[in-house]
C-alpha cells in the first residue's frame, strides 16, 4: 500500500515528490510516456529562478528528479493510461497493467501542446519551431528577427505581444478575418507597429532551406488558395493546449476544456489532488507548476496526517 502516488514527471511532479519525500512518505512517481515533461522540449530556460545564466529544459529536470530521489522518491518508469479508479480509498492506479493502491493521489499530468501535424514542424522542432514565447521569446536565434505567430486566441495575441519586445517583425498567422482573443488584447496587439496579421490563411509547410533551422514558411490563403511565403527565423504555434487529463474524467470534475477544477489543491475527489498545467490554462509556467506541485504535496501530507489523528 503506497502513502501517495504521483502521476506526471514535470515540474509539478518533482516538486511535489521532493515535498512528501522530505516528509518521510516514501511517494512513488510514476514518469508518464515523456519523463521530464514539456519542458524537456526546451532547449534553454531562462526564467527559473537560480539559474542565472539559464538551463537546458532536460537538465533541469534531471537536478528535479536527483534531488527528489535524494528524500527517498521512489521513480518508476511507465504511464497511467489505461485505467484509475478512484471510487473508494484505497484508489487504484494501473501502472502498465499492474493495479497498485494508495491513501493518497497527486495528478501532475500536465497538458500537451495542439499541433498543427506538419512533418517539417516536427522535424523542426526546436530548431526555430516552439510553443512558448515566454520560455524561448528571448533566445539570440530570435532577437532582431521576423517571427511567426501561428493562432488567433488569448494565447497567440499573449505570444505575439511579448515577441515584440525582441523581433524585428511578428507575423500573425490566423485562419479567419477577426482574432477570437478579447478584443482589448486584439486591439493593443493590431495596434503594435511590429505585428502584421496574415488573414485568412493556414501554415502549409515550415521551411528550412537545408538549413537544419526554420527560415520562413508558406502559407496558403483559405479563400484564394494562393499559396505565398514568409521568411522568419522562428514560428510559434499558439493554437492551443490540451490537459492530459481524459483517464481521470469518471472520477474527476473538469471544466469543458478538460482542466481539472479544485479548490486549493484539492479535487472533488477527498485524497486526490492536483498540480500543474493540467488544472492550470492561465499561467502554464515551469515555477508555477512547481509552486502548485509544493501545494499539493503539503495538503496530502496534511490529508494524511489527520486522518491518523
Amino acid at each position: 500500500m503506497e502513502n501517495v502516488i504521483i502521476i506526471g514527471s514535470g515540474c509539478a511532479g518533482w516538486t511535489a515528490a521532493l515535498y512528501t519525500a522530505r516528509a518521510n512518505l516514501r511517494p512513488l512517481l510514476v514518469t508518464g510516456e515523456q519523463p521530464g515533461g514539456l519542458l524537456t522540449t526546451t532547449s534553454t530556460v531562462e526564467n527559473f529562478p537560480g539559474w542565472p545564466e539559464g538551463i537546458d529544459g532536460y537538465e533541469l529536470m534531471t537536478k528535479m528528479q536527483a534531488q527528489a530521489e535524494r528524500f527517498g522518491t521512489r521513480v518508476r518508469l511507465g504511464s497511467v493510461v489505461s485505467r484509475v479508479d478512484f471510487s473508494s480509498r484505497p484508489f487504484t492506479v494501473v501502472i502498465d497493467d499492474e493495479p497498485v493502491q494508495t491513501r493518497t493521489v497527486i495528478i501532475a499530468t500536465g497538458a500537451s501542446h495542439r499541433h498543427l501535424g506538419l512533418a517539417s514542424e516536427k522535424l523542426l522542432d526546436k530548431k526555430g519551431v516552439t510553443y512558448c514565447a515566454t520560455c524561448d521569446g528571448a533566445l539570440p536565434m530570435f532577437r532582431n528577427q521576423p517571427l511567426v505567430v501561428v493562432g488567433g486566441g488569448d494565447s497567440a495575441c499573449e505570444e505575439a505581444t511579448y515577441l515584440t519586445r525582441f523581433a524585428s517583425v511578428v507575423h500573425l498567422i490566423h485562419r479567419r478575418d477577426t482574432l477570437r482573443a478579447s478584443k482589448i488584447m486584439a486591439d493593443r496587439l493590431l495596434a503594435h507597429p511590429k505585428v502584421k496579421p496574415v488573414w485568412d490563411s493556414v501554415v502549409t509547410e515550415i521551411l528550412d532551406v537545408k538549413q537544419d533551422k526554420v527560415t520562413g514558411v508558406r502559407v496558403k490563403h483559405l479563400k484564394t488558395n494562393v499559396e505565398s511565403t514568409l521568411d522568419c527565423a522562428g514560428v510559434f504555434i499558439a493554437i492551443g493546449h490540451v490537459p492530459n487529463t481524459q483517464i481521470f474524467k469518471p472520477f474527476i470534475e473538469t471544466d469543458a476544456n478538460g482542466y481539472i477544477l479544485r479548490t486549493g489543491a484539492a479535487t472533488n475527489i477527498p485524497g486526490v489532488f492536483v498540480a500543474g498545467d493540467c488544472s492550470d490554462h492561465v499561467y502554464r509556467q515551469a515555477i508555477t507548476a512547481a509552486g502548485m506541485g509544493c501545494a499539493a504535496a503539503i495538503e496530502a501530507e496534511r490529508f494524511l496526517a489527520a486522518e491518523q489523528a
